[in-house]
């Protein structure tokens, strides 16, 4: 393969997987509250464009299914415009889902629609839909369905006795089929959630949002990979990179840090197209202060990303701590898969070899920044 055609085959590739991870279809959340005055509230937290074009989980990212034209155009509304043409829709949204009391239906409203301005297009615009309904206090378990067609979703129950001061959080159940969620016990109001539960979950969260979702991060940290072959590069980075994104993930989600999303997310895939070109610049494979510096930056960047997801999630007042550090031992637990993964697939049997900085660490960055650059360009809306 001559040098145009190498040059050919990245840019085709950049733009095909540029385009994959142009807009990611994102599952609902939502959060079910009890309330021992009798009442129940659902807060619907989904993209109204998707919902409206019928863009769900089968679809990797909007630009994938056959309505995407149409999800640009209602992306692009203003919220006002937005809740006009959901209107129209609220009695199917109502007919389609459901939230059982002890197996009976439990009759739901909309009583609020909250959506967000325009924005930044790049990233799906989340709104709000809040639905009550009356709960009697006999009930003792609660089931929510919220059909596939519209996403895939995590649900969590709360219980809240207000005026004692009681708070219960479920753990979040992932929803991935047309099943609906398994039954939530009503029965531990006043029982604190059992550390572990909330340990596991939010690993599993931090875990999910790299493997398999964080495409950018996942590229971020095989450019850290094909650095060099050799183990203390790649140890020292990695370090580096922790010490970053572990820093402003703890100041953002506590609310110090908060970069606009049309800020962080420009940069971050500036960050990872920076990263493959020094790899093709570096033949040496010696780590030096330099490079140190910037995975440290960079990493300082991918710990807002994160914390933007987590933000999604919420925070147990009761253990913000606990939930934020288990929330990045997962992540720390994706980066280590992907790490793994590269390591046994190419690290292992070719490290050593003379042709690896040509035919694998070269390639390899060359592709990473080709795409990481057409993200950079998208998500400053030049395209």
């Amino acid at each position: 393969m001559n040098f145009r055609h190498f040059v050919l085959l990245v840019a085709f590739l950049a733009l095909s997987f540029g385009r994959v991870q142009a807009d990611v279809v994102k599952p609902a959340l939502i959060e079910v509250t009890a309330d021992v005055t009798g009442k129940v509230r659902v807060e619907v937290r989904a993209s109204i464009e998707a919902l409206l074009t019928g863009i769900n989980g089968r679809y990797k990212n909007t630009k994938e299914a056959p309505t995407s034209a149409q999800y640009d155009v209602l992306r692009k509304l203003d919220g006002g415009q937005l809740r006009q043409k959901f209107k129209p829709f609220e009695g199917e949204f109502l007919r389609s889902i459901a939230l059982f009391a002890d197996g009976r239906k439990v009759p739901l409203r909309i009583t609020r629609v909250k959506i967000g301005p325009a924005g930044y297009t790049k990233v799906p615009r989340i709104s709000l839909i809040v639905l009550q309904g009356p709960l009697d206090r006999g009930v003792e378990s609660l089931r929510f369905y919220y059909p596939i067609r519209f996403a895939d979703y995590a649900v969590r129950v709360r219980q809240v006795d207000r005026k004692a001061g009681k708070y219960h959080w479920a753990e979040w159940q992932w929803v991935r089929d047309d099943s609906g969620s398994h039954e939530f016990s009503l029965k531990d109001l006043f029982t604190r959630r059992p550390l572990y539960q909330t340990i596991l979950s939010y690993m599993k969260i931090g875990y999910v949002h790299i493997l398999p979702k964080g495409a950018d991060h996942i590229l971020f940290i095989l450019g850290l990979f094909l650095f060099s072959a050799r183990w203390r590069p790649l140890v020292s980075q990695v370090t580096m990179f922790t010490l970053a994104h572990t820093l402003t993930l703890g100041l953002t989600a506590a609310g110090y840090i908060d970069l606009p999303e049309r800020v962080v997310q420009p940069l971050i895939a500036l960050s990872i197209a920076y990263a493959g070109f020094e790899n093709i610049r570096n033949k040496s494979g010696i780590i030096g202060r330099d490079r140190l510096f910037m995975v440290f930056a960079f990493g300082l960047l991918h710990g807002m990303g994160f914390a933007r997801m987590l933000a999604d999630f919420g925070m147990p007042a009761d253990a913000f701590f606990t939930a934020l550090i288990s929330f990045n031992l997962g992540v720390e637990l994706g980066q280590l898969s992907i790490l793994v993964a590269a390591f046994a697939l190419v690290g292992y049997w070719f490290g050593e070899q003379p042709f690896y900085r040509s035919w694998i660490i070269v390639p390899g960055s060359a592709i990473i920044t080709a795409i990481s650059l057409y993200w950079f360009v998208q998500r400053l809306e030049l395209i």
